[in-house]
């Protein structure tokens, strides 16, 4: 799945000739907008390729783990993990002051979590996506899955 998310993005550049840009450059809420999606994809993917079931049920155990507490749980795990680089990204992310937050979320969640994402994003536009996944993987195996979600496998 990395090599074909990377080959996915350097097709995207070249198909529609945009420039390489210097990440750091980007804001952290530029970075989290197309980290959650990055995320999201790569839980549905997870969910669907487990195998079929209901909408219903993939909706509602992507929900749990794309949730702001659930990122901000793998935060608390991933943490000590990151490279300096990783938690500089991480911390603009988390620093950053959105215009809105979750209906769901404590202030902390949400802000963890849009570090989360940005991470995410970042790593995504760095082409790093097996750093990505090991990321997303690691998180997701440390226990900070719901209940109704079960083993990541």
């Amino acid at each position: 799945m990395a090599e074909s998310l990377k080959g996915e993005l350097s097709y995207l550049r070249d198909f529609f000739g945009l420039p390489d840009t210097d990440l750091r450059t980007y804001s952290p809420l530029t970075l989290a907008y197309i980290g959650d999606a990055v995320y999201e994809v790569v839980i549905r993917s997870i969910l669907v390729l487990r195998g079929n079931c209901p909408v219903s049920q993939l909706h509602k155990r992507a929900s749990s783990l794309v949730k702001a507490s659930a990122q901000s749980g793998m935060m608390a795990v991933l943490e000590p993990l990151l490279s300096e680089e990783e938690y500089s990204v991480y911390k603009r992310g988390r620093n950053a002051h959105s215009p809105t937050m979750a209906r769901h979320a404590t202030m902390g969640d949400y802000r963890r979590a849009t570090g989360f994402e940005a991470l995410i994003g970042y790593l995504y536009l760095k082409e790093d996506t097996g750093r990505m996944l090991e990321l997303i993987r690691k998180g997701l195996d440390a226990g900070t899955l719901s209940k109704d979600t079960g083993p990541m496998g």
